[in-house]
């Protein structure tokens, strides 16, 4: 039924809207520096080191009175916050502790020492105000030496994802193809940061994986679109770039549609019923979407008219041909 509605032959002139594009996209990754210059990220608890504990009760939970309880502990600062979740009935707060001191900071196995104590004491000032019935439903411990090695991780292995995508398009295609879909990813990868700065959602690892799945994404839906360019070239060797680009990316557009549309809709269902465990990913996951398919019709697709593609190589032998 969803087919019948998306056209089959369209006729969009998505080149012509490169320039207003750019000027878009110009904007939203200085925006998207800006923020995480002046705001930064609103880094979690694997990333920061500290105590993450999720807490549920059939009964309601009085909030005010679990922020008295965890800052009466004298832990630091302490975040205590609601959770919304459709498919528990139970009522459930999230509560987050900072990275507490070590007595001796030489020591490594004392910061671990800290956060666990910090831990104990929370879980046990919860049964005191809540009693013995309570759930803990999350319990996550960080300390400051395994979030340092995290951090230090997740920025590698978005950069590897990135340089072995630059590789991959580099020996399938032209270095005008390879450039093209680079540009796109780190676009895509910064604006996406900047969202999460902008909107200080908790930037942990479930949004590094969010990001090396929307680097994938974007990269299989730019291939999609090159495949066709590289087809069109070898067809059409007369037409003008412009028009072949246009003809292409129209091509593509139903499948595209398809693919994005599906997606959305197993996305939109994590975001009712997956909890505040996996919301942070799932909208990561739709901007993503949403950034990534717009960047290989109107970043990626519109670099290669800027640096042109020689038409005698459109008689070449592809790689693993």
């Amino acid at each position: 039924m969803l087919l019948k509605l998306i056209p089959d032959n369209t006729s969009i002139g998505f080149t012509r809207m490169r320039f207003i594009a750019l000027v878009f996209s110009a904007i939203l990754v200085v925006a998207s520096l800006g923020a995480l210059f002046t705001l930064g990220l609103n880094f979690g608890v694997d990333f920061k080191g500290g105590v993450t504990i999720e807490v549920a009760d059939d009964e309601p939970i009085d909030v005010a009175a679990v922020r008295t309880a965890v800052s009466d502990l004298g832990l630091g600062s302490v975040d205590v916050q609601t959770i919304k979740d459709f498919a528990d009935a139970d009522e459930a707060v999230l509560i987050r502790i900072s990275q507490q001191e070590a007595d001796d900071s030489d020591d490594e196995t004392a910061g671990e020492t800290a956060q666990q104590a910090a831990s104990i004491a929370v879980q046990d000032a919860m049964r005191t105000l809540l009693g013995d019935g309570v759930n803990f439903r999350k319990v996550e411990v960080v300390g400051p030496t395994v979030s340092g090695e995290l951090v230090q991780k997740g920025a590698l292995a978005v950069a590897l994802a990135i340089g072995m995508m630059l590789i991959y398009i580099w020996l399938r295609f032209e270095w005008q193809f390879s450039l093209g879909a680079i540009i796109a990813l780190v676009h895509d990868v910064i604006i996406t940061l900047g969202m999460f700065a902008v909107t200080r959602l908790e930037f942990n690892l479930a949004i590094i994986a969010a990001i090396l799945t929307i680097v994938g994404y974007s990269m299989n839906d730019t291939v999609v679109v090159y495949d066709r360019v590289r087809e069109n070239l070898r067809k059409f060797k007369q037409k003008p770039l412009a028009e072949l680009l246009d003809l292409s990316i129209n091509d593509t557009l139903t499948r595209t549609i398809m693919t994005s549309g599906t997606t959305m809709l197993a996305l939109m269902a994590l975001v009712i019923f997956g909890g505040e465990v996996l919301r942070g990913f799932t909208l990561a996951m739709i901007w993503g979407i949403v950034i990534g398919t717009y960047s290989s019709i109107f970043v990626a697709s519109p670099f290669l008219l800027a640096t042109g593609v020689k038409r005698d190589w459109s008689k070449a032998v592809p790689v693993g041909a």
